[in-house]
């Protein structure tokens, strides 16, 4: 099936009550890794990729190497940018056939945050789905993150939500990038912002999250979930093992596909606990 925009994945998760997994690629291991596991399951997912991963190959090759492997998949999926940062990040991502970009403003004030949401939701276009930041997640993405981490404020949800016209909000809610060991959603929080949100809501960070409180996401407005650094871990783990086990390994095919493995599992089980009633 081909690529198709962030509208019609959230659709379908708002239309059968599920949550969709927002996997980042980086390379064509994790690519095939995502889609064996999308394949297994049948839940409408977000494949995403951010510009700090985008360095090595662009944009363009990260569209070329997904899009081709999805012609032989039968489930939904949309590519997607994660965090960008700026609108030229956005275009980019556009003219790479993106489906689906965020723009991540998050660390300016509140009014620039707005104008820069809106500039990007413009230049998008209708057909595309346009994910925006209120409130500052803490921790690292790929040694990138704010020098601060701010809360949603469910005081400000409505109006940035109505002047960005955004289709997803990316919340703060006790989530934090990359592992952490003490994160935890704050359910009375999420709660808040989910009562006067228009649109659904994205948790970020989703690697360090404790599995138990997944299963509870969609009943608070939660449609995405962003997963990242447990795909590097399983990715860069496997490399690592074989080394160890014989540091004259040579065949690099080998032990490409066991990493490719080792990511589908990941990401199966990671589907499977956001959707525990639906896979």
């Amino acid at each position: 099936m081909p690529l198709v925009s962030g509208h019609e994945v959230i659709r379908e998760c708002t239309t059968r009550g599920l949550v969709a997994g927002a996997f980042n690629t980086t390379n064509i291991e994790t690519t095939m890794g995502i889609v064996e596991a999308i394949e297994r399951v049948g839940v409408p997912t977000f494949i995403q990729c951010a510009p700090t991963n985008a360095v090595l190959s662009g944009f363009e090759y990260i569209y070329d190497m997904v899009s081709r492997r999805l012609r032989t998949c039968d489930v939904p999926v949309a590519l997607h940018l994660d965090h960008g940062k700026s609108i030229r990040a956005v275009e980019d991502a556009l003219a790479a056939q993106f489906t689906s970009v965020m723009i991540d403003a998050s660390e300016e004030g509140y009014e620039e945050n707005v104008a820069t949401s809106l500039r990007a939701r413009e230049i998008a276009g209708p057909d595309i789905a346009v994910e925006a930041e209120l409130g500052a997640i803490g921790g690292k993405e790929d040694e990138i993150g704010p020098d601060e981490a701010s809360g949603t404020d469910p005081a400000q949800v409505a109006d940035f939500v109505a002047r960005t016209r955004c289709d997803m909000l990316a919340v703060s809610v006790g989530n934090v990038h990359g592992y952490a060991p003490d994160a935890r959603i704050d359910f009375d929080l999420l709660r808040r912002v989910q009562d006067v949100s228009a649109v659904p809501l994205v948790i970020h960070g989703g690697s360090g999250l404790p599995a138990e409180q997944f299963g509870r996401l969609h009943e608070y407005g939660v449609v995405k979930v962003n997963i990242a650094s447990d795909l590097r871990n399983a990715m860069i783990r496997t490399f690592g093992e074989a080394y160890a086990q014989n540091p004259h390994e040579h065949s690099l095919i080998r032990v490409s596909k066991d990493s490719v493995a080792s990511i589908a599992d990941v990401v199966e089980r990671r589907i499977r606990q956001f959707n525990p009633t639906a896979a």
